[in-house]
């Protein structure tokens, strides 16, 4: 796949899109083990790159993370949630083995998680723009 990524867009061969998600998710239990945040980081943007996601913003915090990406409109938010944690637990348990004793049955991550979306304009700003085409 070939995808040229803007400021704030990702151009394909038809289509500019400015797909921007918000994804918050604990480590299970709540438990305080992401102390190496600066690889699991550096997973994270490995992960992004292989994808062609933009990272926008990224916190580690010790028992939570932030991810604020820019993704390809057919990338389904559920898909990217599944591939961030899922790859990111696998990895960050290569790197650390003993953290597996740590958490219940070696889940590093809530089955949870939230996702908002962002874009450049607000959906009062839409709705109005396409009520007035009506009147063209």
């Amino acid at each position: 796949m070939l995808c040229v990524i803007l400021p704030d867009y990702i151009t394909y061969n038809h289509s500019v899109c400015n797909i921007n998600y918000h994804f918050v998710w604990c480590t299970k239990y709540r438990k305080p083990v992401l102390t190496h945040d600066k690889d699991l980081i550096r997973v994270f943007k490995e992960i992004c790159q292989q994808y062609c996601w933009t990272i926008k913003a990224l916190e580690v915090m010790p028992d939570h993370v932030h991810v604020f990406i820019t993704t390809p409109p057919f990338d389904a938010p559920s898909k990217i949630a599944k591939l961030l944690k899922g790859i990111s637990a696998r990895k960050y348990f290569n790197l650390f083995p003993s953290l597996r004793e740590e958490l219940w049955e070696g889940h590093l991550w809530s089955p949870s998680y939230y996702c908002g979306t962002a874009g450049t304009v607000s959906s009062s700003t839409i709705t109005h723009y396409i009520d007035s085409q009506r009147l063209k």
